[in-house]
């Protein structure tokens, strides 16, 4: 079975802005109007947006699905404090507004020849303004902060959960009701927004006063450049991103209202839930001339899956980005929480609603970003071949936790291809061996990422075999412009890997879902076809011969848990 589709948003060294153009095609006729779907015609292009964790982008895509232009910016985080990362909301809007405008002066087109546009962004980065100013009370809080992380364990360790767990379990069997088996298992982690949003209403009181006074908006990225496009006119969400928050209950597809009154946040705050891909309005003329429909709003995992066409049960995603994501399509069931595995809207389009079930580590971009800081190499081609210059990592082993370390470790004990730790009805899907085996989640924000196993003849090329190996274990995967990772992902699942020639497979969905609303593609059967392959990884080694450094690495996971003291942050 070839095992399916590849993608990676990481590329570190890129510099802080680049725009670029393919050859200046033939200018159609500018269009008329409001531009519904007819008038995609005449207007004859899409934008795609992604907020990543490390870049923002955009691309104008023709109807062949080729980018006509791009512009791309990086991401600009800040730390007042350890474990905190912030954006500032306003270099934020200033970077948008700039890349779209490049791009499309990139591709030598005009705004009006733009017939709409998709924006993705990173997920359970949020922020909260004033609602009748529209001024922040705050910087964004970005998925990756960790100053809500004794609120998050002390949660984990409290009374209350344990008796949702008691009472949900017997409520399952008596129902079995998929719904209660997953509150069984409810468990809470800094990348959800819930505790995060939490903490700001117990330690921002101008937040809270608002709140009280229904005079607070929340949103995540998605929502807030909505607000800000629209110049306060329209404000909402879509299904995918609001799944992704922690606070939505997808069995009901709505707010969480359990969840909410559990952490004292207001039901009042919350924005309307829309489908993914929808009419969320226009782009104010006055910011680029005319007025741009935005036809669609996806969190970027889900962004991507579309993107890379992934439309059928048991299709299967790896991003590698700033984190490390897992999405496997589970169709129109809902799949109960299991081996690490947690539930999604994938994306909503009328009365069709898909699901995934998605996995995740915390870094992956990160340790490459930070290794070509201190200069261990100077391009991302580079660290394949150090990787290969050296037959294995002299028993050196990196641990990925920049921020935290959120990850499925098989037990020491066992050897297993790492394609087991998919739940029993995902190896289903995915045709995998079902042999059992054992893992262990591990979800700490006080890990510390660390390189054990250094000696007097560690070289260079050592320490990036190492780091490369870690983000294989760690998630089955690689950066899919790193052929090492590629090759080894492939010898540990036993699988192919076809990997696509368009990699920024976020923006590649934005622009997908925004061009189906407008009538700019057909279906998702032509949008397939659009899709092409740059090369396939095949099964070069057996994975056994990767048991020792693996079993290594294992060691050196469980020896970096819990590094950082409560008192840290």
């Amino acid at each position: 079975m070839a095992w399916g589709r590849r993608r990676a948003v990481v590329r570190p060294g890129e510099p802080s802005g680049s725009v670029s153009a393919s050859p200046r095609p033939a200018q159609p006729p500018p269009p008329c109007g409001g531009m519904p779907r007819a008038a995609a015609a005449a207007a004859a292009y899409v934008l795609g947006v992604d907020v990543g964790s490390l870049t923002l982008r955009c691309h104008v895509y023709d109807k062949t699905a080729a980018v006509r232009g791009a512009s791309s910016k990086k991401v600009e985080t800040l730390h007042p404090h350890l474990g905190w990362v912030e954006l500032d909301p306003e270099v934020l809007w200033t970077q948008v507004t700039d890349v779209i405008k490049e791009a499309v002066q990139a591709a030598g087109l005009q705004m009006n020849q733009i017939a709409g546009l998709g924006i993705s962004t990173q997920r359970g980065t949020f922020i909260t303004w004033n609602k009748k100013t529209g001024k922040p009370f705050h910087n964004f809080i970005s998925w990756q902060d960790q100053r809500a992380a004794e609120l998050v364990n002390s949660w984990n360790r409290s009374l209350i959960l344990k008796a949702i767990h008691v009472i949900s379990t017997m409520i399952y069997f008596l129902t079995w009701s998929d719904r209660y088996l997953a509150a069984s298992s409810l468990t809470f982690t800094t990348q959800h927004v819930s505790l995060r949003l939490s903490w700001v209403l117990q330690n921002i009181s101008e937040v809270q006063e608002a709140a009280n006074e229904n005079n607070c908006c929340f949103g995540t990225i998605d929502t807030w450049l909505l607000y800000k496009l629209t110049k306060g006119s329209v404000y909402a969400t879509d299904y995918s991103n609001a799944s992704s928050t922690g606070v939505f209950e997808p069995f009901q597809m709505c707010w969480s209202s359990v969840l909410s009154k559990l952490f004292s946040i207001p039901m009042s705050i919350y924005p309307p839930v829309e489908d993914t891909n929808h009419s969320f309005g226009s782009v104010d003329a006055e910011i680029f001339g005319v007025p741009i429909p935005i036809m669609a709003l996806v969190a970027d995992q889900q962004a991507a899956m579309f993107g890379e066409c992934c439309f059928h049960a048991g299709d299967v995603k790896l991003t590698m980005g700033t984190g490390i994501f897992w999405d496997v399509n589970t169709g129109n069931h809902l799949h109960t929480p299991r081996a690490g595995l947690y539930p999604l809207v994938g994306w909503k389009i009328g009365k069709e609603v898909v699901f995934l079930a998605e996995g995740n580590a915390s870094d992956a971009g990160s340790p490459i970003k930070w290794a070509n800081e201190l200069d261990l190499f100077t391009s991302v081609d580079e660290t394949s071949r150090m990787a290969r210059s050296v037959v294995d990592s002299e028993g050196v082993c990196f641990v990925p936790s920049f921020s935290g370390l959120q990850v499925l470790v098989p037990c020491p004990s066992r050897w297993y291809l790492r394609a087991s730790v998919i739940s029993e009805h995902l190896k289903t899907l995915m045709n995998v061996s079902s042999k059992k085996t054992c893992e262990v989640p591990v979800n700490d924000p006080y890990a510390c990422a660390s390189f054990m196993g250094l000696k007097p003849s560690t070289t260079r090329n050592h320490l990036i075999r190492a780091i490369l190996e870690s983000i294989a274990f760690s998630a089955d995967g690689g950066v899919s412009n790193n052929s090492f990772i590629m090759q080894m992902t492939s010898d540990l699942l036993n699988k192919k890997i076809d990997k696509p020639i368009n990699t920024d497979t976020s923006c590649l969905g934005a622009a997908f879902l925004a061009g189906l609303a407008l009538g700019f593609w057909t279906d998702k059967e032509q949008l397939k076809k659009l899709r092409r392959t740059e090369i396939v990884f095949e099964p070069e080694r057996d994975s056994g011969e990767y048991k020792l450094a693996m079993d290594n690495w294992i060691k050196a996971v469980q020896r970096s848990l819990n590094w950082y003291r409560q008192t840290s942050y």
